[in-house]
């Protein structure tokens, strides 16, 4: 009974963290990235208009090296996790039902696509959010 406690404590904590670092790096996407990506390829006016629609975004902007800073925490834990814990777990069988492996396999795979696309997501938003701009002032 202790060893599906465990079992189910693992799981629901993986999938809690991919989905909760897919969540800050979308946020940070949101708020700091796209509007500038917006007004930079001449959508200003999509910009104020969606700005108008949904004020919290302008609060998130102006905080965004505490957002991109948060949410790169929580991505760099969920890579410790997924990649050092996780095969520890897996390897003393603290983490899987032996009898359905592949389901351990699934769940796996699924963590790892989603952290990487959450990376992705976060540098392609600090990319635009810090780089970009500063990159087109000098060569631009």
């Amino acid at each position: 009974m202790v060893r599906n406690a465990s079992l189910t404590r693992s799981r629901t904590t993986s999938s809690v963290g991919s989905f909760f670092s897919l969540f800050t790096s979308v946020g940070t996407l949101l708020c700091c990235a796209l509007p500038s990506l917006l007004v930079l390829i001449g959508l200003g006016a999509t910009v104020a208009s969606t700005l108008s629609a949904a004020p919290w975004l302008v609060t998130l902007s102006r905080n965004k090296e505490w957002m991109f800073l948060g949410s790169g925490l929580m991505i760099g834990a969920n890579f410790f996790y997924v990649y050092s814990v996780g095969p520890r777990l897996r390897a003393h069988q603290l983490s899987c039902d032996p009898s359905a492996p592949e389901a351990c396999d699934v769940a796996t795979r699924f963590s790892r696509v989603t952290l990487w696309i959450s990376a992705a997501v976060w540098a392609a938003g600090f990319f635009v959010a810090f780089i970009l701009g500063p990159l087109l002032m000098r060569f631009g």
